[in-house]
């Protein structure tokens, strides 16, 4: 390189660093977004910007819940091999996301962020997407596996209430269901009509149902179906006659019914509500009647006093000590039940005070998850599902921690009681003691020679470790390519900059050297104009001057034809060098052409190998 004739008094060069500025602002916005989205470690100071970048595009795409058959484990401060390794894979995914940006792996290990930035933000993007996606399931997932292992009051107090509630329905439906209290006797009349069917088969069950009304009646009156009882017609008098002449159609009607049942084995000697509301459905004439007649008979009876009297009396009588006992049985019940009653009272009480308790309780809950809900708004909401997470993390790995800590009691228990066991054997065994004594020292040999093993193992993995390390060292084909990849793209930058540095000096020294011959040339016409004078006073001057002047002319000759010989020197050499170039230029050619034929053969040679290999095998 030329050294500048002048070098001291040149200003100094202004180098234009608009790309790296560029490259910085990308880089600055790549780690914003990587921070927003969640990836914290890009705030670490201490790692370089290839492991912040490269790291925060692997945490996406492992984010993104990708099926993909690619390793992306991501290592700090990793060699070169694993770096183009790593970026070949993250390039390889890519397209299989269907990312519309096309990247190339020199561009992540050059940290061209320029054109890393658009791909890391449609992955920033995807991310927190997939994420959005996964919460409610994540959250569903952790309320499911919450509520395997516990319980909230509310839902103790619903199962609680729940059994009450299923022994309380299934009481009321024995108590209520249907009980069939006559039966219709066998040389009974048949029933022709449907109507008079349902009317036994209801009759049967304790049921009466009242008559039909006119169709000239209101919708009112065709709803109430259920008559009056008989004896409560006599009072409603205001009632029209014809309604009163259904009516006892209707009791006719009953009563012949009744007349063809007989009732059941398991209601004699019982009298249910439903005879009680026969017989006071009875007409109060008819009441009156049978009370007469029996006052007569009563007369009658103690008037004659047959012999054949006396079983009705006895049987009167064995009637009325039934009855009386019957009364003394539901006395004893209703005592029963008082008492029951008080008691489900008091529970009643106590439910109502761990009721007013339990609202209480819960109000304060609902205070305390308005407030929670309040500062769950006012908080960053990705913190708050990393919180989430980990909390049901921190639960699920309690109860794993409580399980295993039950296992272990209960092996240890069953560890020691099998000790136990076998010590009272061996007191019990005493003789036995030999065989054990050997047995140990099998034992402590073997394990010597365990020991001894593994020793030999840790060796030879330290060993194997070496020489793993020591083949990471050396570059592989890929590795390579990548090296000349690189030092070519710096070669032509390094040699564009001399270049152009080089043109510099030139442009320098050429404009110094027109520089010099401008200022000599000015000083020779200032000393030609301040003594043209003088020179022209006197005829010996003026011949003297012209000399001086011939020999000026002849030096300026004399230079011109250096300068024309020194041009002719140096185009003679630049036509030599431009006759190496091209002969250089050639040989590369040929280089290249012979490096592309070598990589034909070497991939052939691996194809005949691998179907070798898988010929053998």
């Amino acid at each position: 390189m030329v050294v500048p004739r002048g070098q001291e008094h040149q200003p100094p060069q202004e180098v234009e660093t608009r790309e790296d500025e560029e490259q910085n602002i990308k880089l600055t916005e790549i780690l914003e977004l990587l921070v927003a989205a969640g990836y914290f470690r890009a705030r670490i100071k201490g790692l370089s910007p290839f492991d912040k970048v490269v790291g925060g595009m692997t945490w996406c795409i492992t984010t993104c819940s990708f099926d993909i058959d690619v390793d992306l484990l991501f290592q700090e401060n990793s060699t070169i091999g694993q770096k183009i390794a790593l970026t070949e894979k993250i390039v390889s995914v890519l397209p299989k996301m269907k990312c519309p940006h096309r990247l190339e792996p020199h561009q992540i290990q050059g940290l061209d962020f320029i054109h890393i930035f658009p791909v890391v933000q449609w992955l920033v993007k995807r991310a927190i997407e997939t994420r959005e996606e996964m919460g409610d399931y994540i959250r569903s997932y952790s309320i499911s596996q919450f509520q395997k292992t516990h319980r909230l009051p509310e839902d103790d107090e619903f199962l609680q209430r729940k059994e009450k509630a299923i022994k309380t329905v299934t009481d009321i439906f024995e108590v209520y269901k249907p009980q069939r209290k006559y039966k219709r006797q066998k040389g009974a009349e048949e029933l022709l009509d449907e109507e008079s069917k349902v009317h036994a088969t209801l009759l049967e069950y304790g049921r009466r149902y009242g008559f039909s009304r006119q169709p000239g009646k209101t919708e009112q009156a065709e709803d109430k179906k259920i008559a009056l009882p008989p004896g409560l017609a006599a009072a409603g008098k205001a009632e029209p006659c014809d309604e009163d002449d259904l009516q006892a159609a209707e009791e006719l009607r009953i009563k012949t019914l009744m007349t063809g049942m007989a009732a059941m084995a398991t209601e004699e000697g019982k009298l249910t509500a439903s005879t009680v509301g026969q017989i006071v459905g009875l007409q109060s004439d008819e009441i009156k009647q049978i009370v007469s007649e029996y006052a007569e008979k009563q007369s009658e009876l103690s008037a004659e006093e047959r012999p054949e009297r006396l079983g009705a009396a006895q049987q009167h009588r064995r009637k009325v000590a039934s009855l009386n006992k019957q009364i003394l049985q539901k006395n004893k019940l209703l005592e029963e039940l008082q008492a029951k009653c008080t008691d489900l009272q008091a529970k009643c009480t106590e439910a109502k005070k761990t009721l007013t308790e339990v609202k209480s309780y819960s109000e304060k809950l609902d205070k305390e998850l308005a407030a929670l809900e309040t500062i769950e708004s006012q908080a960053d909401s990705s913190i708050l599902q990393s919180l989430r997470a980990l909390v049901a993390m921190n639960e699920n790995l309690k109860s794993q921690e409580q399980e295993f800590k039950a296992h272990c009691r209960e092996e240890m228990e069953r560890l020691q009681q099998n000790i136990e066991n076998l010590k009272a054997e061996a007191v019990e065994n005493a003789e036995e003691q030999e065989p054990n004594k050997i047995i140990e020292q099998q034992y402590k040999t073997e394990k010597d020679k365990l020991q001894k093993i593994r020793l030999l193992l840790a060796r030879r993995n330290r060993e194997i470790a070496i020489l793993q390390r020591r083949i990471d060292e050396v570059p592989s084909r890929a590795e390579l390519t990548q090296y000349q990849k690189r030092f070519i793209e710096l070669y032509s930058q390094v040699s564009a900059t001399h270049k152009e540095t080089k043109q510099f000096f030139t442009l320098y020294n050429t404009l110094d050297d027109k520089k010099v011959y401008l200022e000599k040339e000015v000083n020779l016409l200032n000393s030609i104009h301040d003594n043209f004078h003088q020179a022209m006073a006197s005829s010996g001057s003026r011949e003297q001057f012209l000399r001086q002047m011939e020999q000026i002319v002849e030096g300026i000759k004399q230079n011109r034809m250096k300068m024309e010989k020194k041009k002719q020197e140096n185009k003679m050499r630049r036509d030599q060098l431009n006759d190496e170039y091209l002969e250089l230029l050639e040989k590369q050619r040929l280089y290249f052409k012979t490096v592309k034929e070598f990589k034909e053969e070497c991939r052939k040679n691996e194809m005949l190998l691998s179907k070798l290999k898988a010929s053998s095998s």
